[in-house]
């Protein structure tokens, strides 16, 4: 029978063909490769690691069925995956294609890193000024910071692996792994690294699919040593883009390539995302990019309008500083509009010009927050009388409402933990410490409890 297996596997085809659609036989089976039959065993190639797995998950039933039709029952299929490198396996199909493609009336294509020729010619999508130098560091960001440089140092070999970076809009993610990307092409500039949003990778999935090349987009994404994926709860509900880099993660992970993934929540948080794929977002190190504290925006500001060559007062300083509070970007935006201005206007950069420029940003009297206000706007959600915030009550409602007080003055004031836990009740600075903590693991843990403590920010940002 081993001399016939060539023979019987394309008897098999013919089988396979007349059940399944002929776009799915096309990507999934034609490119298998039949190696032998002998010991009541078919051993078959497969391009790779994920064809494998996809084959396993929607095609057992059929392969089962078909084998034991044209081989006879009891026969039992054995996998072997091509140990030939992907990337070398790709360069060497694709070499006779042209390396940026274009549309039909002769215009640049949108990006599609998979028509790529060669490992040398790979366009990463970096952005070259978001490198390590222009990265402040502060406590907000120092962990992210830390592990990033780590990475970038020995990709692949770290225990961050995945690094899943997480924080709200404009705090520095898309930055950092930049920068870590752009650190690894200058520290190993053998390795293929690219950074792609996940909206670019939804898009370029479906056109893949749309044209029948998902071999050609599988090839490639498994062909990087290092995968940096922004923005990755733009594919909650996906759920076929999902499973496609479902098994691109567990392929790249299980050859020690490098991950970088960004989200605006931390994976326990991604509702509409498998459990399994959440499960594997939490095998490296999870770090949380926080919102700047003032130290920090005063180091940002400073380095900006250095790096633009202008000067503001001090008051003008201070005012943009009290005042854009909640990103990076924001404060950015704020800078940007108020040279613009004193250049087309020929203003001087004063007061009266900040606040206007502010107060197209952000609303000024609403960042006016106190710890009384939160602990105020805490006490009505909850129906409690504030007088008993400063009994030595330890009643779980009035526990519970103290914590939340404290954890959201903590995360939307600059106050000092000391300053905190005086207004609410009295505290010293490790029951401040504590309660944040608390908070926040009982919002990961609890919907409802969440569900609060969001609630609650929203209504003090109205």
């Amino acid at each position: 029978m081993q001399t016939d297996h060539k023979l019987l596997w394309d008897k098999c085809l013919s089988v396979i063909k007349d059940v399944v659609p002929e776009a799915a036989f096309k990507t999934w089976f034609l490119p298998i490769v039949p190696l032998a039959c002998e010991d009541k065993k078919v051993t078959i190639q497969v391009p790779s690691q994920f064809f494998y797995e996809y084959l396993e998950e929607k095609f057992a039933n059929v392969l089962q069925m078909t084998l034991h039709q044209v081989f006879g029952k009891g026969m039992i299929l054995n996998y072997r995956v091509l140990r030939q490198s992907v990337a070398e396996e790709y360069a060497t199909q694709n070499a006779d294609k042209p390396k940026q493609m274009t549309s039909a009336n002769g215009a640049k294509a949108p990006f599609t890193p998979f028509t790529q020729v060669a490992p040398q010619e790979l366009d990463s999508q970096l952005n070259s000024r978001y490198d390590f130098d222009a990265f402040i560091e502060g406590v907000c960001n120092k962990l992210a910071r830390t592990a990033g440089e780590s990475i970038a140092s020995n990709p692949g070999k770290t225990t961050f692996n995945p690094l899943f970076l997480y924080g709200s809009s404009g705090v520095g993610k898309t930055h950092l792994c930049n920068a870590i990307g752009l650190r690894i092409r200058k520290l190993h500039p053998e390795k293929r690294v690219l950074y792609v949003s996940s909206n670019l990778f939804r898009i370029q999935f479906a056109d893949a699919v749309r044209k029948n090349t998902t071999t050609d987009f599988l090839n490639f994404y498994q062909s990087l040593d290092v995968l940096i994926l922004d923005d990755i709860q733009e594919l909650v509900g996906m759920n076929k883009t999902q499973n496609t880099f479902f098994h691109i993660f567990n392929n790249l992970h299980q050859l020690g390539k490098q991950l970088v993934l960004t989200s605006d929540k931390p994976p326990v948080n991604l509702q509409g995302m498998e459990e399994r794929f959440i499960t594997r977002l939490k095998w490296g190190l999870t770090a949380e990019i926080a919102r700047p504290d003032t130290e920090l925006r005063k180091k940002i500001l400073q380095a900006r309008i250095e790096n633009e060559g202008i000067k503001l007062s001090n008051d003008v300083f201070d005012f943009i500083i009290q005042n854009v509070t909640e990103n990076i970007r924001d404060m950015e935006g704020v800078l940007v509009s108020l040279m613009a201005h004193s250049l087309i206007n020929n203003k001087k950069i004063d007061l009266a010009l900040a606040r206007q420029v502010v107060n197209q940003v952000v609303l000024i009297e609403n960042r006016q927050l106190t710890v009384e206000k939160i602990l105020d706007i805490v006490c009505k959600y909850f129906h409690l009388d504030k007088a008993l915030i400063y009994t030595s009550s330890r009643k779980q409602e009035i526990v519970r409402t103290r914590q939340i007080t404290m954890y959201l003055a903590k995360k939307l004031t600059d106050y000092s933990f000391s300053h905190i836990g005086k207004v609410v009740g009295g505290k010293d600075h490790a029951t401040v410490v504590h309660a944040c903590k608390t908070v926040k693991d009982q919002m990961d843990i609890s919907k409802a409890y969440r569900t609060n403590v969001e609630n609650i920010e929203d209504s003090l940002k109205l």
